[in-house]
């Protein structure tokens, strides 16, 4: 343990009560005013040439000022022909830097930090992208009857394996020069570093399947690549499943190991979640039978891994209300992120302080296809998102119907768009 953990850690005793309020040092010292994050949320608000759009700007202005330490940004690609969604954003190694050092700026502007979320998609690319679909063995995503919207993948060559990781280091080192304050990994949700954890989707023989050992190797190369292309200051940390919450997948044993083995590296924080687009567990959906609590739902797994690691934890999921991340303080988890929360309250962490018994409204779909609801729930956030960005305010209550309808087309404009800047 570094000297900046065990200070960090030496100041928070067992009886004392954490307050949501006081500042954090993460292990390569980088200081934060609070311990509120904006957690990742998918904006889909690039511009034509897959860049923050003035939108997305303002979206991240808004949330500084809304009073959060630090920022997590959406998802940003590191190669533009594999892509989660249209109005994606994507950084590679000749990305023009402009854009993103205004997007770094606005984010930064109340004292705050920001770090960019960097991944690939993998198998997760919709068919009618045309992307490259790559995944570790060729295993299509399940969606049942939806599952024709994902294109097929192809296992990927040890090449193909390389050049992945490289570009993850190019997307960190322009991070960098435009100006974030770190980076996020994102191992979850069923993306491509998460797709080589899961028993259920690697089904390779070679050194990057079977054991959990081979099936980590890829993102402890990807963390090695960063960190030995980035400024000790730029922080480096992982967003991890804490389950996949599917029979035979990533389970809450792997993540451990997997922990304290980015323990190993120097991580600055490990951010737990769960679930994939096959089981939406973020958004309080399973397919192995489990049922999760109402709010901070991966909490449980985040204590437990909290008490066995020095490397700094944070929880997202479903969080609503300020006693529940008072909550997850006390049990002894550093950081606590808030997504939907944000999406409905952009300043709900500035408005807390002047009335700690607000609880903010989440969208409501009650629908029997989970897959369908999930995709409802996430075109309401997005349309919540959108209006912030357009400096409107955000709607407690709309339709999950109308916002999905309004959410597909859009998808189907922005989708051509795309498609027409790769031809």
């Amino acid at each position: 343990m570094n000297a900046a953990t065990q200070a960090s850690l030496s100041s928070e005793q067992p009886d004392d009560k954490i307050s949501p309020y006081s500042s954090f040092s993460f292990p390569n010292g980088q200081l934060v005013k609070n311990r509120i994050v904006k957690a990742a949320m998918e904006e889909n608000l690039s511009n034509s040439e897959l860049e923050p759009s003035d939108t997305l700007i303002q979206l991240y202005q808004t949330w500084s000022a809304g009073g959060a330490g630090l920022l997590l940004t959406g998802n940003v690609m590191v190669d533009a022909r594999a892509m989660t969604g249209p109005g994606g954003v994507a950084l590679e190694r000749d990305t023009p830097l402009d854009r993103f050092i205004i997007w770094a700026k606005a984010a930064q502007s109340n004292n705050t930090k920001v770090w960019m979320q960097i991944n690939h998609p993998g198998r997760q690319v919709y068919a009618n992208m045309n992307g490259v679909v790559l995944a570790p063995s060729a295993v299509k995503v399940d969606l049942g009857k939806l599952s024709k919207l994902f294109g097929q993948p192809e296992a990927m060559s040890e090449t193909q394996i390389e050049e992945v990781i490289t570009r993850f280091g190019d997307t960190a080192v322009n991070a960098e020069h435009a100006g974030f304050n770190g980076v996020q990994i994102h191992a979850a949700h069923g993306y491509l570093v998460a797709q080589f954890l899961s028993p259920r989707v690697n089904q390779r023989t070679d050194q990057w399947g079977g054991d959990l050992t081979n099936r980590a190797r890829l993102l402890m190369r990807i963390v090695d690549e960063v960190k030995a292309r980035t400024n000790r200051d730029f922080a480096v940390s992982v967003k991890l499943n804490s389950a996949d919450f599917q029979r035979g997948g990533f389970d809450e044993i792997d993540a451990l190991s997997v922990v304290q083995m980015l323990a190993q590296k120097g991580i600055d924080m490990v951010e737990l979640s769960g679930g994939s687009y096959e089981a939406p567990a973020m958004q309080g959906m399973t397919r192995d039978g489990r049922t999760l609590a109402r709010e901070a739902y991966f909490l449980e797994f985040a204590r437990e891994i909290a008490q066995q690691t020095a490397v700094p934890i944070m929880t997202t999921g479903g969080i609503t209300q300020l006693t529940t991340v008072q909550q997850v303080l006390n049990d002894g988890v550093q950081l606590v992120g808030l997504a939907t929360a944000l999406a409905i309250r952009p300043d709900v962490p500035n408005h807390w302080q002047q009335h700690p018994n607000y609880q903010v409204p989440k969208p409501q779909v009650s629908w029997q296809n989970k897959s369908l609801q999930a995709l409802a729930v996430m075109a309401m956030i997005k349309r919540n998102l959108h209006r912030i960005g357009r400096g409107k305010a955000p709607k407690f209550l709309m339709s999950p119907v109308l916002s999905l309808m309004n959410d597909q087309w859009r998808k189907m404009r922005l989708t051509k768009r795309y498609n027409q800047r790769q031809d």
